[in-house]
């Protein structure tokens, strides 16, 4: 039997299909993450934006034209979200956010011939961290999932409602995980629906995870942070760290004190502000990263001047842009929407200064240690530790190997590259 599992939104999405897989290849089956010819279609949802919702729908089109007579499971955030829109597509397995492992034993069922009808599995959101999954990893790169929930209830967000409130994974379990990689794997991505909130005993317990994982002697990357968790000592225990990447994706939102205010965001520019320099005091060639909401309700003409101003202010390595997205049953959705062109004509503002933000970092950056990851067209392609993406022209084989390289200029996406030796 083929079984695809296919993913829509965040990694923490994409580490729980990569768990289902491992889960099916331990059990002998023939499963796998791309989009083609498959007996079973699991399909694993997003909610974060209306279009997330719609994508996770049209997916199921898609699947019936690669097999029209396939099976289609179904789980994550839109079918936690509504199910409905889901039962009415005709699908064979509805889940949602919780057990989403349950899906394999829905598998075993159809591989053992029993004729099952339509079975909707919505459960009650967990309290307490799932710690029934561990992903099929990459060759080169592993995340990791510490964490899961939220607690923030920013008035956009759907998410909390969806996944539930903030749960951590134990440390011994997380590191029983990071064991189990094959010695291969160079760097590790910390995800979680708010890593920031990863808790030991009730404390902040997130330096002190990258501590233990330190050991490791892999790469250690953040895949998200709150504004809320820097600090002297959190920053100052980074640098502390041998294997720590500079990499520092803080989402803001907004540069908008009235609207990060009407966001239930919990703090206000100045704030943010500091904390970016208290990390470029310790790590002054860090990549900073940020998302960034345009054409939230109550953000007006000036509001959004006021985003600008702040993000030119900041100079971020950059940004990632998000047109604002109703959804219901939030505290947002009850205001009035600004206007779709609105949204787009400022989203195209902030996209030309993403595109001089990463050109003016990558000008400052001279050398860098890149992990290369894959090869596109004539170019080994990886990632800097500060999180600049490099295209490496060389003869030599530099699949998974950490290089050394000199940043010539920028280049499509990144910066074109050179092997930089050191003792030459």
């Amino acid at each position: 039997m083929k079984i695809s599992v296919l993913t829509l939104g965040c990694k923490v999405n994409k580490y729980e299909s990569d768990s289902i897989i491992r889960n099916l290849l331990d059990k002998g089956y023939d499963a796998f993450d791309k989009l083609e010819f498959a007996d079973v279609y699991v399909i694993n949802t997003c909610a974060v934006t209306q279009e997330a919702e719609k994508k996770s729908r049209q997916m199921i089109a898609r699947c019936k034209k690669f097999n029209k007579n396939a099976k289609i499971l179904i789980c994550g955030c839109a079918s936690q979200n509504n199910f409905i829109q889901f039962k009415e597509k005709n699908v064979d397995f509805i889940g949602g956010v919780a057990k989403k492992i349950k899906v394999v034993d829905y598998i075993e069922n159809l591989a053992n011939n029993e004729k099952l009808l339509c079975h909707e599995d919505i459960a009650t959101l967990p309290t307490l961290y799932e710690d029934n999954m561990q992903a099929k990893q990459s060759r080169i790169r592993a995340y990791i999932k510490i964490q899961d929930g939220c607690n923030n209830f920013c008035s956009y967000c759907i998410i909390p409602y969806l996944r539930g409130r903030s749960r951590s994974r134990s440390v011994e379990s997380i590191i029983k995980e990071v064991e189990s990689l094959p010695d291969d794997i160079k760097e590790i991505v910390l995800t979680g629906i708010n890593v920031t909130d990863f808790k030991i005993d009730g404390q902040r317990g997130l330096l002190i995870l990258l501590q233990k994982l330190d050991k490791f002697g892999k790469r250690l990357r953040l895949s998200s942070m709150e504004e809320t968790l820097v600090d002297e000592e959190f920053v100052k225990g980074l640098k502390n760290l041998k294997n720590f990447c500079p990499h520092f994706h803080l989402s803001l939102q907004s540069g908008s004190e009235k609207v990060l205010k009407d966001m239930n965001r919990k703090y206000k520019p100045n704030d943010f502000e500091n904390s970016v320099k208290l990390i470029r005091k310790y790590f002054p060639n860090a990549g900073i990263t940020t998302d960034v909401i345009v054409g939230f309700p109550t953000e007006t003409e000036n509001l959004f001047e006021e985003t600008k101003i702040f993000i030119e202010k900041i100079k971020f390595s950059a940004l990632h842009i998000f047109q604002y997205s109703k959804r219901k049953g939030t505290v947002a959705s009850r205001l009035k929407d600004n206007l779709p062109m609105i949204k787009k004509e400022r989203s195209n503002i902030l996209e030309k200064l993403d595109k001089k933000f990463k050109e003016d970092f990558i000008k400052q950056n001279d050398f860098g240690k890149v992990l290369v990851e894959e090869k596109v067209g004539d170019y080994y392609v990886g990632y800097t530790e500060n999180y600049i993406k490099c295209f490496i022209s060389s003869k030599k084989d530099l699949l998974n190997k950490i290089v050394d390289v000199k940043i010539e200029s920028p280049f499509n996406d990144g910066a074109l590259a050179t092997i930089f030796e050191k003792n030459k």
